[in-house]
């Protein structure tokens, strides 16, 4: 069986998970992180985070996206973090947008 949708199939959030980011995304909007932004969608697995760039830096003034897809067993597992297109030049971040944590 195919799919014509380009989101890769998942399973839905555990219970744990699903309380857990409901939890995480109240505090998100009491109290959102200096310079990011969540932006509203109807998916609790997958957030679209806008991110600004810190002032002073060679990324003052520009405005990224990141998109976090959640597994079925979060916070037990890490959740995927890729910036959308256009992605910051970076030695740690590859053009597709993900993002190497090796050193």
């Amino acid at each position: 069986m195919t799919s014509s949708s380009s989101t890769p199939s998942r399973k839905a959030l555990s219970k744990i998970a699903s309380n857990r980011l409901q939890k995480e995304l109240v505090e998100w909007q009491v109290n959102p992180p200096t310079g990011f932004k969540h932006k509203v969608t109807d998916n609790l697995q997958r957030w679209v985070i806008e991110v600004n760039g810190a002032p002073g830096t060679l990324y003052a003034n520009e405005t990224y996206q990141l998109q976090v897809d959640f597994p079925e067993h979060y916070p037990m597992e890490a959740p995927q973090v890729i910036f959308m297109s256009p992605a910051p030049l970076h030695p740690h971040i590859y053009s597709n947008g993900h993002i190497c944590l090796v050193t």
